[in-house]
């Protein structure tokens, strides 16, 4: 199906199922223990060896020798694979590092060999006998000290961007901001780490890993090993959290399959936390600088955003200056990227890449402009509004409800209650609010489904998308449930095998409005083949309790396949109107905060989204998404930082324990509001995303929070005490 042309009244529209909260389909499988996560699929690989990897102990050089004697010469080791005896291997389209390292050792902890034996303590303890000789080579791993040397990333996207004449307009404005952000490295922490399962069947390997994207995970791994595609299949039912680190094959699959090939039976693989960090892929650092030129009375006439960032050679930039381009109405503006050649682990995708970090800069930018200007942050934000893309004034946005989302978000808070800086007090703690816009661009990918009708009425969507946690099998069921008529409990739902028609996957906040498109494309179909079955008109049938009805004439839906299943598939594919609008997701953050007077101790007490983002297929699951989101922004303002060790280059944190995340005692009350709002130009569904906005500008509004408590402005993530503690106000003296 083509989707080239908005959307009108549609089978979702009628809103029975679809729109509603409902509990997860798979709730009582993950509650219970009973969700077969990559790592434990005993059923299909009862007698898996186990593999432990081998990782380098420098950045960057060369391995000179390897002493593998007394490794293999351990109990119960079944063989060793490194890049000496592994064969020729390719690199993966979406993998910037060889994922098995040697001779060459492009960063930290790349691995550089994978141990093989009966058991993990087998496996982990002769791994710790292996002996690597490097010749090591001086690398650079410090963005501030290499960002005179960083340059244009390569590609279009990523190009510097002038509308307008952003240097005169700035350098005439009466009022200016000129200031330096820092945003550092961070890690998805995701609960799972990466881990995969091998098995081969003459030539062709099946994997069951934990991974977003099937169809791209599938191809890399045919890339690596040389293979052709037919010849890999991936299965990833569950995962446990991805937030874009499982977007693409890693470590843990193709070591899996190197050693499954090379002991000739199946292995398993896991990473190890600790090797988490430093192997994978991360959020990489920025520094921006932003120049915001306004008029006395707050309209902003200029504005210009640099971004630093560093990855390795044939990485990408993080994207940062992205939703400068389109958030507010200036008349002149320009934004630059530049990337730094950096020998750390590879950066790359992590929830809302370019935006989340971005944010963090603007919108702190933002309030600082706003207090410059002595506006209330809120209302300047609404006075540079725009309805159409900046650049593009002939582009309209398709929906775009911003100062809806500030409005009402600043009255439900109780924003009228916020004091100037360092000025209420309760006891000890000096008490702020802060607030930030919030930007995701919506995008669609194309997406397939496969659905099945069965004599029992049953209805099978089969799909290789997969569920990272968001709640894409509940989705896609209330989805192929309302197209066909009949109860979501009369709806099966498989996903994430590679051996079904390829999907969005899971990534890019694309994942639940393109899948769920996809399944309706199928379901469309399905219907016209149900109505031909049952002789009737398909344009004028109604599918609901199990029935088909065209006016007085009403047949069972499961009559249609009494002489078999019906079985079709379809695939969304969309037209230009992601061009002629400018698709995008918008909201409001507000955030209350207490600083202890004495340590500086930062408590969040409350915090508030409102959303705007198409149809909320799900509100339970999607208020669970964007509360999530907001829990990883507390962590990006307040604690979370992968701290580089910039003499032997490596992230030091690389673990729970050193890498702090919020825990339950950190988060408070949270409150989600989603408008009630469809884009008919986004797809059928009338839905967009929701999974990534809800980060996005959160850490700037505790930022600005803790601003408003202390009249302290912190300029470099995250907002730690001790950045704090010596410019406090001095705590009232008590008698």
């Amino acid at each position: 199906m083509k989707f080239d042309t908005p959307a009108t009244t549609n089978p979702i529209d009628k809103g029975r199922i679809v729109g509603k909260p409902h509990d997860r389909i798979d709730g009582p499988l993950k509650t219970t223990g009973t969700a077969p996560y990559a790592y434990e699929r005993h059923d299909v690989a009862p007698d898996a060896a186990y593999g432990y990897v081998v990782c380098a102990a420098i950045p960057k050089g060369r391995i000179r020798a390897m002493d593998l004697a007394a490794a293999k010469a351990a109990p119960g080791v079944l063989g060793i694979v490194t890049a000496q005896n592994a064969g020729k291997l390719g690199k993966g389209q979406f993998n910037t590092a060889t994922l098995l390292g040697g001779p060459e050792i492009e960063h930290y902890h790349q691995a550089v060999a994978i141990v093989v034996a009966e058991s993990f303590e087998q496996a982990r303890a002769a791994a710790a006998l292996v002996k690597v000789d490097y010749v090591r080579q001086q690398g650079k791993y410090d963005l501030a000290a290499a960002r005179d040397t960083a340059k244009m990333p390569e590609g279009d996207s990523n190009k510097d961007t002038a509308v307008g004449d952003f240097a005169g307009a700035f350098a005439a404005a009466p009022v200016q901001l000129d200031a330096t952000y820092h945003t550092p490295d961070h890690s998805h922490a995701m609960m799972e780490p990466h881990a995969s399962i091998a098995r081969w069947d003459g030539d062709k390997v099946t994997l069951w890993t934990s991974n977003q994207m099937i169809a791209w995970g599938r191809g890399d791994v045919a890339k690596t090993l040389g293979l052709p595609k037919e010849n890999v299949r991936l299965i990833s039912p569950y995962l446990g959290g991805g937030f874009g680190g499982k977007l693409f094959v890693r470590t843990d699959a193709i070591l899996a399959a190197l050693g499954a090939k090379h002991v000739g039976r199946p292995v398993k693989v896991t990473l190890a936390r600790p090797q988490v960090f430093n192997n994978t892929t991360h959020r990489p650092a920025t520094l921006q600088r932003l120049r915001i030129g306004a008029t006395r009375d707050g309209k902003i006439t200029a504005i210009g955003h640099e971004s630093w960032s560093g990855n390795l050679p044939g990485g990408d930039p993080e994207t940062a200056v992205a939703q400068t381009q389109l958030l507010y109405a200036e008349p002149n503006r320009m934004t630059a990227m530049r990337l730094a050649m950096l020998d750390l682990p590879e950066g790359n995708a992590m929830r809302a890449p370019g935006e989340a970090p971005g944010l963090m800069a603007l919108e702190i930018a933002m309030d600082e402009m706003a207090e410059k200007l002595a506006m209330d942050p809120v209302k300047f934000r609404v006075l540079n509004d725009t309805q159409v893309d900046p650049a593009k004034p002939e582009r309209p946005f398709s929906q775009r409800r911003l100062v809806e989302c500030l409005e009402q978000g600043a009255e439900r808070f109780g924003w009228d209650k916020r004091t100037k800086p360092a000025m209420r007090r309760e006891g000890r703690w000096l008490i702020g609010m802060g607030m930030a816009a919030a930007f995701r661009n919506n995008l669609n990918m194309k997406s397939g489904a496969r659905v099945t009708l069965d004599n029992a009425g049953l209805v099978t969507v089969e799909t290789d998308m997969t569920d990272i946690g968001t709640g894409t099998y509940t989705i896609i069921a209330q989805t192929a449930a309302e197209m066909m008529g009949v109860p979501m409990s009369q709806v099966k739902v498989v996903l994430g095998d590679s051996a079904f028609p390829v999907s969005a996957g899971s990534g890019g906040q694309w994942g639940a409005n393109s899948s769920t498109a996809g399944v309706y494309a199928a379901c469309m179909k399905l219907r016209e083949a149900v109505a031909a079955k049952l002789g009737l008109d398909p344009a004028q049938a109604d599918f609901s309790d199990g029935m088909v009805q065209v006016g007085a004439q009403r047949k069972r839906l499961a009559d249609a396949a009494s002489a078999g299943p019906l079985t079709v598939e379809d695939t969304m594919e969309y037209g230009d109107l992601a061009e002629r609008y400018q698709q995008s997701t918008f909201g409001g953050h507000f955030v209350e905060v207490a600083v202890d007077s004495y340590t500086g101790e930062i408590r969040i007490r409350r915090m508030l989204a409102v959303c705007a983002a198409g149809r909320i297929l799900n509100p339970k699951s999607a208020r669970s998404q964007v509360i999530g989101a907001m829990t990883m922004g507390a962590g990006a303002a307040l604690m979370e930082e992968l701290v580089i060790d910039k003499r032997l280059g490596y992230f030091v944190n690389h673990d729970l324990a050193g890498y702090e995340v919020p825990v339950h005692a950190d988060i408070p009350h949270q409150e989600v509001v989603f408008l009630e709002e469809t884009d008919p130009t986004s797809s059928p569904m009338k839905a967009k995303g929701v999974g990534e906005l809800g980060i996005c500008g959160v850490a700037a509004a505790v930022a600005n929070a803790v601003y408003n408590a202390t009249g302290v402005r912190i300029r470099d993530y995250p907002v730690t005490l001790d950045k704090l503690l010596d410019k406090l106000p001095r705590p009232a003296l008590t008698a």
